[in-house]
């Protein structure tokens, strides 16, 4: 039996996550960006600031139908906001604009247009008066209340003036900012393109999704798994499926695999046993040069083997996962998902954490930085609960139920009850 102390040595003989991340990222790049027509641009990251060439709204334009008016016109005759329907103000309504109109117009003392929201706004006029306030007439009007001075305006760069920064480098384009984009003359965006990501289960134990494992066979979970993350993070992800323990073949498909790839993520086979040969065939050293890629035990729970390299002749990243699934989505979010969200240009690369009062005592693997599944919750009053889900053998049932991933620490071995401990936010859909 494992003495406690031969288990804390062993783990001190482990990578820190901390040191092994830092330098697997300090070797990846951003893509190189490209120009993109504006409605190829969503959900892709900017490679430069984007500045507005123009204001927004354009021109001064009315804000709601109504009657553009001069604020002079209606003061004096009732008392603010509201001159009463025995004091209504009475203008000469001299024409029409909708937000087609085009020719500039100029008010003159007691008249007014009748406006659409989003029309251009008539010279001299400072003040629309909404249709509800008034007697809707079309040759003459009667307003029954006056609003204040500018009421119903939207003046020309208020919301946005040319020349703002509109977004940095390093934002996701979301449909809101194309929206800020198009308003402001913007066409096309220098963006990073989506990253296009391969996976590729390896085993000769694997089998296709749509039946029980049976002895000798396990079915195929951790490439669906892992293209469904690798999607969610942005990528353009393709399943490549499974690839047999075989030294020719599994170089073959990784070559083949490199022409429309930017990134590369195998699972199965990191570990040091028998049947572990993608570590065994990407590590080996030939003609007295190293293995294309570096496995490295690093103190990580669940799932300490974890692979980097680059292969084929355009040194297209591959990272290596655990076969294991639980500890496959673990190793995906700890280092394929930041080497994703680098490769776009993202910033953060990491995902977003928060401090949460535990509402569980656990026990924690000494040495091992351990990744729980767990439920974050806001509490009344400000601040987060988290409440940890089944973790270690039975993490894949756990993360299908998490909102989050509590972080322990390696000197961590019991984190109590009223506790606070960092838990990294998964952006699920809930």
């Amino acid at each position: 039996m494992t003495s406690t102390a031969d288990a804390e040595a062993a783990a001190n003989e482990l990578t820190p996550l901390a040191d092994y991340l830092g330098s697997v990222l300090r070797r990846l790049r951003a893509l190189p960006p490209l120009d993109l027509d504006l409605t190829q641009a969503y959900g892709n990251v900017l490679a430069e600031d984007v500045v507005a060439p123009h204001s927004f709204p354009a021109f001064d334009q009315a804000a709601v139908d109504g009657y553009a008016a001069r604020w002079e016109d209606l003061v004096g005759y009732g008392p603010v906001p509201s001159a009463g329907p025995g004091r209504p103000v009475r203008l000469n309504v001299v024409g029409d604009l909708g937000a087609a109109s085009w020719r500039p117009v100029r008010l003159t003392p007691g008249s007014c247009f009748s406006v659409a929201a989003g029309a251009p706004l008539p010279i001299a006029a400072d003040v629309v008066v909404p249709v509800e306030w008034t007697d809707q007439g079309m040759a003459a009007v009667e307003i029954f209340r006056t609003p204040k001075r500018g009421y119903g305006v939207r003046r020309a760069g208020e919301e946005l003036p040319a020349g703002t920064v509109l977004a940095r480098a390093g934002t996701y384009v979301a449909p809101a900012l194309v929206a800020v984009f198009a308003a402001t003359g913007i066409g096309h965006v220098v963006v990073r393109p989506s990253p296009r990501v391969v996976i590729v289960a390896t085993g000769d134990e694997l089998v296709d999704v749509g039946r029980g494992s049976q002895p000798g066979q396990v079915v195929d979970a951790n490439s669906h798994a892992l293209t469904a993350a690798a999607a969610e993070v942005g990528a353009l992800a393709y399943r490549v499926g499974i690839c047999d323990d075989d030294p020719e073949g599994l170089r073959g498909l990784l070559e083949d695999q490199t022409l429309r790839a930017d990134l590369i993520i195998t699972t199965g086979g990191t570990g040091t046993g028998p049947g572990d040969m993608v570590r065994r065939i990407l590590s080996r050293r030939e003609g007295g040069r190293a293995g294309p890629v570096t496995f490295t035990d690093v103190a990580l729970y669940p799932g300490t083997a974890l692979g980097f390299g680059t292969v084929g002749a355009e040194e297209v990243p591959v990272v290596c996962l655990p076969g294991e699934p639980g500890a496959a989505l673990i190793g995906f979010e700890v280092l394929a998902r930041p080497a994703i969200q680098l490769l776009a240009g993202a910033e953060p690369v990491f995902r977003p954490s928060v401090r949460a009062h535990l509402l569980e005592t656990i026990k924690s693997p000494g040495g091992l930085r351990e990744f729980r599944p767990a439920h974050v919750a806001e509490r009344r009053g400000g601040g987060y609960t988290v409440q940890p889900l089944s973790g270690g053998p039975f993490t894949l049932s756990g993360l299908a139920e998490a909102n989050g991933l509590m972080v322990l620490g390696e000197r961590v071995t019991t984190a109590a009850a009223g506790s606070t401990v960092d838990v990294l936010l998964l952006d699920r859909r809930r």
